[in-house]
């Protein structure tokens, strides 16, 4: 039990983590408002691409920026 509990929590930080890169990044190019609002369509395709099989941090946030600025949804 203890080891499924450090996988899920080692996987949210990853996402969370790709989420923080890529949001950061986006801010600074002004393409999501800067708030503390969480943007749910860059959540949405950075959890699809990690559920894909993606688990490097700096690799999804990248893809998820690209996504994001092309408009698609993963």
């Amino acid at each position: 039990m203890l080891v499924e509990r450090g996988i899920q929590v080692m996987n949210f930080e990853v996402v969370g983590d790709a989420y923080a890169i890529a949001s950061n990044y986006l801010r600074k190019t002004g393409a999501i408002a800067d708030t503390l609002v969480t943007d749910e369509r860059l959540l949405a395709i950075i959890v699809k691409m990690f559920r894909r099989g993606e688990f490097n941090r700096l690799r999804l946030a990248n893809k998820a920026i690209a996504t994001f600025e092309a408009g698609a949804l993963a």
